[in-house]
């Protein structure tokens, strides 16, 4: 067996591989191709886990991180994520070979494989993460790379807004992920998705279910473009192409379905989590599929196109059967063979022409024919045609719908929808594969095959389609166990290219033959038709405008760059903060002791009031300055009256030192005049009350509870066994409380060097 360290090593090799790709990927394509050996490696290594899975079961690995927290770095091995696991790879290994030579010679193509490896790593760590935590950790590193990755070419203002966009909708996702993530784990008892799986529990009669589902909904939502977060996808085709073509069709975006596809089993089985998931993705479908036969921008097409493929996913998952299941990861790997196709041809054509115009491109075919047997091959697969992957996926998909009837919707409703979208979808294929590379071409324009590094990933990809859709039997097994981690006890997954004559052939075939007329009469048909889609982006906007003039109308007051206004904000908000909580949850103790007070005592504590009261009243620097140390020497004093002498020798000390700069700091200054109006003071006063009386009732409270110390007890004990001294409160400030005495040191080493410049900066100015 394979250790659980190599196992989480491997895992995580594409961070640890970051310096290399870095230094590879910036001495041109020759060294940068020899990167795709890694993700080429980990496509076996998951092929061999694959194997252990089949035979021994699903197993999980674990490497402690927070063991103080509970929290560990754990891994999953299941059929679920092996499958996205695979994928990535596999069409990762074709990414970076196709990058290395799409960007041969660019400046920062470095830095590009840097956040393409972590890009790879982070979505590794997504798909395989059994712990709440590890999940948000890489669902969050998938959108801070993706902004790395869509920004690539900063220069450009429309690259920088579009990878601000995709972050932070994104991030927001990923935040709601975190909070459900953390009601997850109390309602279940455990961080850990695989016990809570395994534990049988129902959550659904659990009264934090409701939120959990509705944040888990907001983050597969935004990840994977439904509506209405779907503006952030096509905006995002500003990245270069092997990004659009990794991220935005392969592995980013689904990650949404990935986190549905997981977390149906905790949640699953309700309206609110089913209902939700169909309608959004029915909605998804067919709003992005009518779309995407409206763009004339290649990538745009893919894009809308993949929105479109998206909302099936999440349409089939909703449904929840065992056969839609099925259907849904049978379309997920058809899409990422054809789409990733489809873009990485798009790269090439754009490479080669300099456009990605659908109605400037015709004729490509004389000169770039690999490019367009590659391109054809995928759009035949994307258009549903006989033979190919995509045919039994959209046989899948119409089966699945034909047989459901959600919440009371017909089965010919979602019938009608699921066909309406397939042949937009199909049109869409058709317009992006074939349409750039049939006709005649431009006069003038001399364009030539691209290098073999531009065509053979997607003719790979592109006879995968049809390898698979002659002999789709070789994907059953994995198939069949990446359902089995969805539904427990799915039958057998059997797919065919042929059950016989059947209403499902009959639309399969209708689909096919409008989708060819569509694309046939392309031209008219986005005449006719006018995109009338919801313009949600809008929203997006003005909330960032309204955030925007917030800032304009806030910011110059509280960023005033003045002490005194910066330290009353402070103040006040942490008064308001303590005194809500303190009024509403009523935390504080029961009053349970009184302790008696000396009369000498009673005279110190005068003594440190008085001498607050004069500093606060002094008209003098040097007289504030002296109440101040006043108060200082009599909070020593009461230290040595209730047996701490240490503290109390710490406590004259500082006083005196601190009194001592003091004088000799306001001896240099000149005396500051009364700069705050009647207004300003009683402000000031009301603050300082309020502040004063919230700390003297949480020591009152505090100190006449009886609470019973546990630090002290602590402290005495692991004094000498782990910090190795009898002092307790020398062990206390050097070893407990190391950082805080060191960050205390550093306090008084600036406020030393500050004195020191203040005074030559006096002898100067003396003339």
């Amino acid at each position: 067996m394979v250790p659980e360290a190599l196992h989480v090593a491997i895992v995580l090799s594409p961070f640890i591989l970051l310096p290399a790709a870095g230094w590879l990927g910036a001495r041109g394509s020759r060294h940068a191709r020899f990167l795709s050996l890694v993700p080429a490696v980990l496509t076996a290594y998951f092929g061999f886990t694959y194997w252990l899975v089949s035979t021994t079961g699903a197993f999980t690995v674990t490497l402690p991180w927070a063991t103080n927290l509970g929290l560990s770095l754990s891994f999953h091995f299941d059929g679920l994520a092996l499958m996205f696991a695979t994928l990535i790879t596999a069409i990762g290994a074709l990414i970076v070979e196709y990058a290395a030579r799409y960007l041969d010679g660019h400046r920062d193509a470095g830095k590009f494989h840097i956040s393409l490896f972590a890009f790879i790593g982070a979505m590794l760590g997504v798909v395989l993460a059994d712990n709440v935590v590890t999940l948000f950790v890489f669902w969050e590193l998938t959108g801070f790379t993706s902004y790395l990755l869509i920004g690539f070419e900063h220069e450009k203002p429309q690259a920088r807004q579009a990878a601000l966009q995709a972050l932070l909708v994104t991030a927001a996702g990923g935040l709601a992920l975190l909070a459900a993530g953390i009601l997850l784990s109390n309602a279940g008892g455990t961080s850990s998705l695989s016990m809570l799986r395994g534990n049988d529990l129902n959550l659904t009669n659990d009264p934090a279910y409701a939120g959990i589902a509705i944040l888990v909904l907001f983050a597969a939502f935004t990840k994977s473009a439904q509506f209405p977060f779907h503006f952030w996808l096509p905006n995002a085709m500003q990245a270069p192409t092997p990004v659009s073509a990794y991220l935005h069709s392969a592995t980013m975006v689904k990650a949404g379905v990935y986190l549905i596809a997981r977390m149906t089993p905790l949640l699953g089985g309700t309206a609110l989590w089913s209902g939700s998931i169909a309608a959004v993705g029915a909605l998804t479908m067919l709003g992005a599929s009518y779309r995407a036969v409206l763009e004339t921008d290649l990538k745009r097409i893919l894009a809308y196109s993949t929105i479109g493929a998206l909302g099936v996913m999440m349409l089939l998952l909703g449904l929840g059967t065992p056969q839609a299941v099925t259907a849904a990861l049978t379309y997920l790997l058809a899409h990422a063979c054809y789409k990733g196709a489809l873009f990485l041809v798009a790269g090439a054509v754009e490479h080669e022409t300099g456009t990605r115009d659908v109605r400037s491109l015709a004729g490509l075919s004389r000169a770039m024919p690999k490019t367009a047997l590659a391109a054809m091959l995928a759009a035949a697969s994307m258009g549903g045609i006989v033979l190919f992957f995509g045919f039994i996926a959209k046989e899948q998909l119409y089966e699945s719908v034909g047989a459901a009837s959600p919440f009371g919707i017909h089965a010919g409703v979602l019938t009608a929808a699921a066909v309406a979208s397939s042949m937009l979808l199909g049109s869409a294929g058709f317009i992006a594969g074939v349409s750039p590379f049939i006709g005649q071409s431009t006069p003038g324009r001399v364009i030539q095959e691209p290098p073999a590094s531009l065509w053979v990933g997607p003719l790979i990809l592109g006879a995968a389609g049809l390898v698979t859709g002659l002999a789709p039997a070789i994907i059953d097994a994995p198939l069949g166990l990446a359902v089995a981690s969805i539904i427990q006890d799915a039958p057998p997954v059997s797919l065919a290219i042929w059950h016989g004559w059947s209403g499902t052939l009959a639309l399969s075939v209708l689909t096919s033959f409008v989708s060819i007329g569509l694309f046939v009469f392309r031209e008219p048909v986005r005449r006719m038709l006018r995109p009338r889609a919801l313009r949600t982006e809008r929203v997006y906007t003005g909330a960032l405008a309204g955030l925007d003039a917030i800032s304009r109308t806030v910011a110059p007051a509280l960023q005033s760059a003045s002490l005194r206004s910066y330290a009353l904000i402070v103040v006040m908000t942490g008064v308001a903060f303590v005194a809500a909580a303190l009024l509403t949850n009523r935390v504080l103790p029961t009053l349970s002791r009184w302790t008696p007070i000396e009369l000498h005592e009673a005279v110190v504590a005068g003594l440190i009031v008085a001498a607050a009261l004069s500093a606060a009243v002094a008209r003098s620097n040097m007289t504030a300055a002296l109440s101040l140390g006043a108060v200082g020497y009599g909070v020593a004093l009461m230290y040595a009256l209730f047996g701490a002498p240490d503290l109390a020798m710490t406590q004259f000390a500082v006083e005196t030192l601190t009194v001592v700069i003091f004088v000799l700091v306001f001896y240099q200054l000149r005396g500051f005049g009364d700069l705050s109006s009647r207004i300003v003071k009683v402000r000031d006063a009301l603050v300082a009350i309020a502040a004063g009386s919230v700390i003297t009732v949480l020591a009152l409270f505090i100190g006449a509870s009886g609470t019973t110390s546990r630090l002290s007890s602590y402290f005495a004990e692991m004094a000498p066994t782990r910090a190795h001294g009898r002092n307790i409160v020398n062990v206390i400030l050097v070893d407990f409380r190391g950082f805080d005495t060191l960050g205390e040191t550093t306090v008084l080493v600036t406020v030393a060097i500050g004195v020191r410049a203040l005074l030559l900066i006096g002898r100067e100015r003396r003339p």
